[in-house]
Parts: C-alpha cells; structure tokens; sequence
C-alpha cells in the first residue's frame, strides 16, 4: 500500500462516513479502488480478532474500478457510488461468492442471480464488498447455538470486547463497528438487526415488513423477514435504507412500500425532530431484566430526550409480554419457506430439503453439530404446508397480541408517537406485528459494553424513526470506536 493511503487509512477510513467518501472522491483525493483496498488492508489486520468476513467479493476491485470510470465520466448514480457494501450471508449474489446462511452444508452453493436488494444496491452504484458471518440458519438451529457462531465461519467476536455480539447479522454488525466497510445489510426475523445493532453500538435500521423485498434471501418466515441497514450513523443508514426500498412483483408485500414515493429521505434528518413528540415507555416490559446501572442508563436517555422538548409518557401497559408470543409461527414457516427457496436453486446444489441440511449435519457431526440442531429437526416434522391449527391459531394470535393489544392500543390510546426501549427489548413486538424500529447508541457501561435505545412506531412510520433517531444522535453523538 502507498503512503498516501496508508496515511488515509490510518488517519481518516475509521468512522469515516458515507458523506466524508463521497467529498473526497468528488474532489480526487480518492477514488473508489483506493476506498477498497483499504479497507480490504482493515479486514486483513482485524478480523483475524473479530472474525466478521466469511469471504471478500474477488470483483470488488474491478468493480470500484468500472464505477471510478463512471465517476470520470460525469455519472455519479447516488450517495452509495463507489461505496463499499457488506452482506449478510443469507443473500443472493449472482457474482463468485458463496450463499450459505453460515452453513457447511451450503458452503459450496453460488446462487444464479443477485438478490432483488443486491440488484438495487448495485444499481446505486454500491460495491459490493463481502459476505459477513452470522449466527447459522438465523438462530433457528439449536437453542444452545451462541450468537454469531456459524459451522462455516465459526465465532464472530463483539469489537468492544467480551461481550455477546447479537444475533444473527451478528457479522454484519461487528465489520461495520470494526470499520470493515462503512455500511452493511443485515436481516430480522425477530431481533436479527436490532439485536446485533445494539450490542455493536450501531443505528439498525428494522424496517415495516414489505418496505424492502425478501426475494433472493434465504428465508425463515414468510410473515417476519426484513432486510435492513446497520451503519455508524443515522445518516448512512438512512441513504442505504432509501436506495433498498422499492416494489418487486415477486415479492408482494413489497407493494406496501409505494407509500414512500417522493419521500427527501435527508431531509428528514433534523436535530428537532423529537420536539413536541410524545414518547411512550412500557416499563412492565424490560424493568425485571435489566441491571440497576442500564436503569440508570435509560433514565439518563429520557432526560436528554426531554431537553429536546419530548414529553415522556410513563408505565404504558402493553396488555401482554413479549414471551406471550412464542415461536411457532416461525416453527411452522420455516420449513415451508426454506424447502421452497431451495428447490429452485439450480440442480447443482445437493441441498433440495431441510431434511438433506439436517441429513448432513449428521454426516459431518464433527464439524456442524457443536451445539445440535434440535431445532431444524423439530421445524422438520412440521409437515411445510402451513396448515396445522397451531400455526393458525399461532399466527392470528401474534398479530392480534403484537399488533393490536400491544402496538396499535398503546399508540392511539395515549396518543404517543414511539415506543421506547433499553437496548433490545420490545423488538418482539415490532417483529411479529411487522412494524418498524431503529436503534441509536445511547452510552457505554462501566465496562465497556454498549447501551442503546430502540424506537418501535406504527407500520411505514420510518421517515419519523429516522428524524426521532437523528435528533437523539446529533443531541448525545454517544457512539465512540472500539479498540481493535
């Protein structure tokens, strides 16, 4: 590496945002191949520690190269032209790198064509980096797996230190905390983005079910799963965010998402945004399970919201708990789902059913099976066709209770406009409704590990999120970089 991107690299790449490469691409201080070395320079020295990268994209050279070109010429595609992307390794990628949800059952399948997200990312000109470790099969495995612990990449390490990494865009977050790429895309089923986002000191962005197309990612709920950005700022992920969105015929949820049409998405970021705005806390929901000192942290966050004109709207029953909504909606769509993405994967992947992984696993224990697969044999007596009462009954119950109960009543009976919690809790909600959420760092314990708030609101209420989180973050600026 010449001196000079090495002094970028040493003196500017880390925390470096979207905005900060942009200017200085546009003003040929650097261009895009040199953005991309250096951070393959970053990977080669610290993942060795974090373990985030399950394989670099071997194009990404000469594809910043190509878009350097473009550059030159006078096209500029977006925000993210020339910027280096990672991705969680449940998405498709119709390039030379792997698809394998973490699995070595997968690790020799390539998958015809990008994912629709990947299809947009690179339409914006995004370099598509790598693909990031994460927790195998989505957590969904076993009940013993630790969070980010896949048979293919092994255990991603918390940046911060030894502190649990979040699960499963576990990778995801951990490369970006670590300065491994300035954004990445991680997905949620339940708490899969919030989760990782907030034990990495990271904005996540979690968004309303049908705002981003799942088509092309390996799946685990049909009702659940979202794709969303992880990012070091509510800015970047924000831009990432609004370059995603968009409708896909084969996914048709994602009509929901024409209500974003001509939406300023940087407009929405204002340091005012949560003046006048009602923020509800339900207490019952979190106080039992966190520790006296993130009590403390929390308070500290409802203080600073309050200097910023917000009123806080205190002991808001949500009418249920988050255990009350159970599993089984997932237990009984997984299979379905997944049988159905790898049955038409091309005939060159032995992996057809649920029932071949599982079969694997059991040939090559030594390597796969360190914490069991318990729970892909129970989705495997499930019979895939979604009929059995329980997953009805499981189904109407977890809209009814997440969405309608929980949600919706606290929403229009004390007329908030978010829902706030400490760290990951509540996600559950969120998730089984099919609404949207974003976290923002708040703090760090004494220790170091880091604290974070989430923001639940109403379906397609992202724009607001956005402006409450931005507000918060420009308010505090708590995130700082980990020593790695």
């Amino acid at each position: 590496m010449n001196g000079k991107l090495e002094r970028l690299r040493k003196e500017w790449l880390e925390e470096a945002t979207i905005r900060q490469m942009q200017q200085k691409m546009g003003n040929n201080e650097i261009n895009s191949e040199e953005l991309v070395i250096m951070y393959l320079q970053r990977i080669s020295e610290v993942d060795q520690t974090v373990n985030a990268i399950l394989e670099i994209n071997p194009e990404a050279l000469q594809i910043a190269r190509s878009l350097d070109e473009e550059r030159r010429s006078g096209k500029v595609r977006s925000l993210l032209h020339g910027i280096p992307v990672l991705l969680k390794d449940n998405m498709d990628t119709g390039d030379k790198m792997h698809t394998s949800c973490g699995s070595l059952a997968m690790k020799d399948y390539f998958a015809d064509e990008d994912a629709f997200l990947v299809k947009k990312l690179r339409d914006a000109g995004a370099v598509i980096l790598g693909k990031t470790n994460m927790t195998e099969w989505a957590n969904f495995m076993s009940d013993r797996m630790r969070n980010g612990w896949s048979s293919r990449g092994g255990q991603v390490n918390n940046p911060y230190g030894p502190f649990d990494v979040g699960g499963s865009s576990s990778g995801a977050a951990a490369a970006v905390t670590a300065n491994m790429a300035a954004v990445s895309i991680g997905t949620e089923t339940s708490g899969s983005i919030i989760n990782p986002s907030v034990q990495n000191a990271l904005v996540g962005i979690k968004p309303t079910v049908g705002a981003i197309s799942r088509s092309g990612i390996i799946p685990l709920s049909f009702t659940q799963d979202t794709p969303g950005p992880m990012a070091r700022t509510v800015e970047d992920a924000t831009i990432t965010f609004s370059l995603m969105i968009g409708y896909d015929p084969d996914d048709p949820v994602t009509k929901g998402s024409k209500c974003f049409a001509g939406i300023d998405w940087l407009s929405l970021l204002n340091p005012n945004a949560l003046n006048g705005k009602r923020i509800g806390i339900a207490r019952s929901i979190f106080e039992r399970e966190i520790s006296t000192e993130r009590k403390t942290q929390f308070d500290a966050v409802l203080t600073q919201m309050q200097s910023l004109g917000a009123e806080i709207i205190d002991s808001i029953d949500l009418g249920t708990m988050e255990d009350d909504l159970g599993y089984d909606v997932l237990l009984y769509e997984f299979k379905s789902a997944l049988n159905a993405y790898l049955g038409k994967t091309p005939m060159t992947n032995p992996m057809r059913t649920l029932s071949d992984i599982i079969q694997f696993n059991k040939e090559h224990s030594e390597e796969t099976l360190k914490f069991g697969q318990v729970m892909l044999e129970k989705v495997d007596r499930t019979s895939g066709r979604l009929k059995e009462p329980a997953y009805i009954d499981a189904l109407i119950k977890n809209r009814h209770l997440a969405g309608e109960v929980a949600l919706d009543k606290a929403f229009n009976e004390h007329q908030i406009d978010f829902l706030l919690f400490p760290q990951d809790h509540g996600c559950s909600f969120s998730a089984a409704a099919g609404y949207p959420a974003i976290t923002a760092p708040a703090s760090f314990s004494e220790n170091g590990e880091p604290f974070c708030i989430t923001m639940c609101g109403r379906a397609f209420s992202e724009p607001e999120l956005i402006g409450y989180a931005y507000a918060f973050e420009q308010q505090t600026l708590a995130r700082t970089k980990p020593n790695v």
